[in-house]
């Protein structure tokens, strides 16, 4: 999947798209650069070097570089406070300006947020993972998940609008913690209940790359709980990973533009439209494709297009704009 553009971040309810960034190759190569490092043997080529963990700069604990080593470790933050990623490089005037913004606002959040800088000439793994394609990208980590952001140099306004917005997503997925509380010795905060079996199941899934395993598990789930909202949404965020696998994105957009009637090309450009956090233009590409179809294409693109809205969340305002379209092209 690809960074999008400035339309915004993800909403709440993408906090259980697993997978859509491929953490686990980071955490998997910094593990294997410590156990060499542990066996006295030199790591292997192109892996991490042991020993260099993040380290706070620009006179803030809150503000780190990161390295791929390192990174997981921040990942691992992400469930206390988010994790704001910052995809940049030394040589651009813009991705300056913009850390300047994202240190400035960190420190301001005093431990609410943790700054993660990342050099993309130095740790290209890393900028290869979230796919960024310009800097300077930056995009948070919510409990081990990636949320996209930004890209490219926007005004400062606009900047701390994202980190507002992000800070209300966090709250809204229970990641509200203080780096400031934890460094002063405070109690931390209780760990969260283990998931429901079918829904570990479906998660080492996911993390493994199996999403065929993930969708049946949480089939299964639903077989056994049909009111399981969590098992309906993450079932609809797998199948849409499903779809999205080896795509090629400018083939499809592309044939999207040449086939604006066809059932097949507009909902895979939906798909990518979400996947990009581009919600809006993807409900308004299906619900304008059901006012000019009837019959079974007609239910087959009213259908994908409840699927969306479990993949977005059902609380989403954007979803209830998009249940009004929907009502008024289908009456």
């Amino acid at each position: 999947m690809s960074i999008p553009n400035n339309r915004g971040p993800l909403p709440a309810s993408s906090m259980n798209m697993h997978g859509a960034v491929d953490l686990s190759a980071l955490k998997a190569r910094a593990d294997a650069a410590r156990t060499a490092a542990a066996q006295g043997s030199p790591p292997a080529p192109g892996a991490p070097q042991p020993g260099a963990p993040a380290g706070p700069v620009a006179g803030s604990p809150y503000v780190v570089e990161v390295t791929e080593q390192s990174f997981p470790q921040l990942v691992q933050l992400s469930s206390q406070v988010p994790v704001i990623v910052d995809l940049r490089a030394g040589w651009s005037e813009e991705s300056s300006r913009v850390t300047a913004v994202l240190e400035a606002v960190t420190v301001e959040h005093d431990g609410r947020l943790l700054l993660a800088k990342v050099d993309i000439e130095t740790q290209p793994q890393i900028a290869q993972a979230f796919q960024a394609q310009t800097v300077p990208t930056v995009v948070a980590v919510l409990k081990g998940q990636p949320v996209p952001l930004f890209e490219g140099a926007i005004p400062d306004a606009q900047i701390r609008s994202f980190i507002d917005e992000l800070l209300k997503v966090a709250g809204t997925n229970g990641v509200s913690g203080s780096l400031r509380e934890s460094a002063e010795g405070e109690e931390p905060a209780p760990e969260e209940p283990p998931l429901p079996p079918h829904h570990q199941a479906a998660f080492d899934a996911i993390e493994a790359g199996d999403y065929l395993a993930a969708a049946a598990a949480y089939r299964q789930a639903l077989a056994e709980q049909p009111a399981d909202a969590e098992a309906k949404a993450g079932l609809a965020q797998v199948e849409l990973m499903q779809r999205l696998e080896d795509v090629d994105a400018e083939a499809i957009r592309q044939r999207a533009a040449e086939e604006p009637d066809s059932l097949e090309s507009q909902l895979a450009a939906a798909d990518l439209d979400i996947s990009g956090g581009h919600v809006e233009d993807a409900f308004a590409r299906i619900v304008s494709l059901i006012g000019r179809t009837a019959g079974e294409p007609r239910e087959a693109a009213r259908v994908r297009l409840i699927e969306l809205f479990d993949v977005v969340g059902i609380a989403d305002p954007r979803v209830a704009k998009a249940r009004g379209a929907l009502a008024r092209a289908l009456f």
